[in-house]
């Protein structure tokens, strides 16, 4: 690849515009240029695959218990096993080891919500190279700990990830050190592309590898060379639709700003694509996948039950495209799905897995106005155990009930075996109380083994 011969850019792309004006003096990475994108090529890919395959763990791909849920034959490239926890050590090892000796005695910087960061710090520690990594201040305090202890120079700023990456462009020019871009720099892409090469050598006659996407770069690295080696598998991009910045790409017809909200798959959230990784990719794919958050967190609920793998949003969204039947046309075809990381916050976790079995129907809140005398709520509660429902909460209130004075409402969070289990219940009580009702309790079935609805 050829880079363009640049001093620091002032951004002026459509998506500056529609930020606002803060974004307009934002100095821009010279190698992620709108005006001159890098096209990164197979090449590339094979010289990064030499160049790292010392320092990066060549992670298993095998086949999952859950292909016999879903009618396929599915494979999990388990690249969560990677020391810091994501595929984002392969990029920013290659990055690393292609810099001249002057840039590896200054350093490098990068702005990174965790995994990224964790990457660049990691591997800058292994081969001695100064590193600083700009943090908002969202990013989640084990995260920040682990760059630290990677002896890294970390700096806490900014309110989120743009104003973050503003102080790393900042301190870039003020001290000489090369910024790194986490999703577009042409090496960072390259580097990323290096897992396609070892899926490849994993599983025979794969008819579809399925990539999680944010900004790109692991999208572009992936298509590049599988197009390259066998253009008969279709690269199917999946994303939150609380960040779909992708399909607002592929919909404006290049990289546009796109307003991103609180997502599970916090990796993916970027709210414009990479320049290079557009450029690299957009040709390439084959397809587009939106999912919701339900999906996302019934996916997390899934790999942990019946992987007993705990992977991060991100990682997870291959799985709920396919939950949600958007891949459909894959029945009985091999597939791939890339779980791209596993550094999800314990706290998050224990919320995704609740939020996982309400989406599957396992995890049901109902309300029930029942009598307010002696008695009364005792009887709902055997009611509800007498089928084998575990009652998790209950919580009563008589203020705004407005049948008599003499009943009570009464919320009951419980747990069932599945979706069947919860339709069991739901018919039970609704012979019991006249006035009874699931809240979000979800129409259909979500579980794969179940066809049962109400």
């Amino acid at each position: 690849m050829e880079y363009p011969k640049c001093d620091f850019i002032i951004c002026n792309s459509s998506s500056s515009q529609e930020h606002g004006s803060e974004i307009n003096n934002l100095l821009d990475d010279p190698l992620c240029n709108p005006e001159h994108p890098i096209k990164v090529t197979f090449e590339d890919v094979t010289s990064a695959a030499y160049k790292i395959k010392s320092g990066i763990k060549n992670t298993p791909c095998e086949k999952s218990h859950i292909s016999q849920l879903t009618g396929m034959n599915i494979f999990l490239k388990k690249d969560f096993l990677q020391h810091t926890g994501s595929f984002k050590e392969r990029g920013a090892r290659y990055a690393l080891l292609m810099l001249d000796e002057q840039e590896r005695k200054k350093g490098v910087i990068a702005a990174s919500l965790g995994n990224h960061a964790q990457a660049v710090c990691y591997h800058g520690h292994q081969l001695n190279i100064p590193v600083t990594v700009v943090m908002p201040i969202i990013a989640p305090i084990m995260k920040i700990q682990k760059c630290r202890e990677y002896n890294a120079n970390v700096v806490i700023e900014g309110q989120n990830m743009f104003e973050a990456k503003q102080k790393a462009y900042e301190l870039s020019k003020e001290r000489g050190l090369k910024y790194i871009n986490g999703y577009d720099h042409p090496h960072i892409i390259a580097g990323q592309g290096t897992l396609a090469l070892e899926i490849l050598e994993q599983v025979p006659d794969i008819d579809a590898i399925v990539v999680p996407t944010g900004g790109g770069g692991l999208l572009a690295g992936i298509s590049v060379a599988v197009k390259t080696l066998n253009p008969r598998i279709k690269i199917i991009g999946v994303e939150s639709e609380r960040c779909a910045s992708y399909s607002q790409a592929m919909a404006n017809g290049k990289p546009i700003y796109t307003p991103i909200e609180g997502t599970l798959a916090d990796g993916l959230a970027v709210p414009e694509v990479g320049y290079n990784a557009w450029e690299t990719s957009k040709d390439l794919v084959d397809k587009m996948i939106v999912v919701n958050e339900e999906w996302v967190a019934l996916a997390i609920l899934r790999f942990l039950e019946n992987e007993k793998c705990v992977v991060e949003g991100a990682g997870a969204c291959g799985l709920a495209a396919i939950l949600c039947g958007e891949m459909d046309e894959f029945k009985g075809k091999r597939v791939v799905l890339i779980l791209s990381g596993g550094n999800i916050d314990t706290t998050i976790l224990g919320r995704c897995l609740d939020r996982g079995l309400a989406a599957d129907g396992r995890l049901v809140k109902c309300r029930v106005t029942v009598s307010d005398r002696p008695g009364g709520i005792a009887e709902l509660c055997k009611l509800v155990c007498s089928i084998g429902v575990s009652i998790k909460d209950i919580i009563h209130e008589r203020a705004w009930v407005t049948s008599d004075v003499f009943s009570v409402e009464v919320i009951v969070v419980c747990e069932t075996r599945d979706y069947t289990h919860s339709v069991e219940l739901h018919n039970l009580l609704q012979e019991k109380y006249k006035n009874f009702v699931f809240e979000n309790f979800p129409a259909h079935p979500r579980s794969l083994s179940t066809s049962h609805s109400f």
